[in-house]
């Protein structure tokens, strides 16, 4: 079991590294951005998650895991986008 527990432990590590670099782009994403109403773009919402339940089903994930996982950090990270782009807006006005 001490096996077992230490390769999770590995692909936690992993997978945090992993949505780490995720959110740098998501970062940078936000700053090309002008308004709040750009960070929720519901059509790109849908299509990462109907590559990321393709590939999960390809991989013998269950699907519906996949989405319910991708649709939290989504949510998560477009909120972040959200509130990044209401302050710089507050503080520095309108992008040109």
């Amino acid at each position: 079991m001490d096996e077992v527990r230490e390769e999770i432990d590995r692909i936690d590590r992993t997978l945090v590294d992993l949505i780490a670099e995720r959110f740098s782009y998501v970062d940078r994403a936000w700053q090309l951005k002008v308004s709040p109403d750009e960070a929720r773009v519901p059509w790109r919402v849908q299509q990462v998650i109907d590559k990321v339940k393709a590939h999960a089903q390809h991989r013998n994930l269950p699907p519906e895991l996949a989405e319910a996982l991708w649709r939290q950090m989504i949510g998560w990270f477009i909120q972040y986008e959200e509130e990044k782009l209401r302050a710089s807006s507050a503080q520095y006005g309108p992008k040109d």
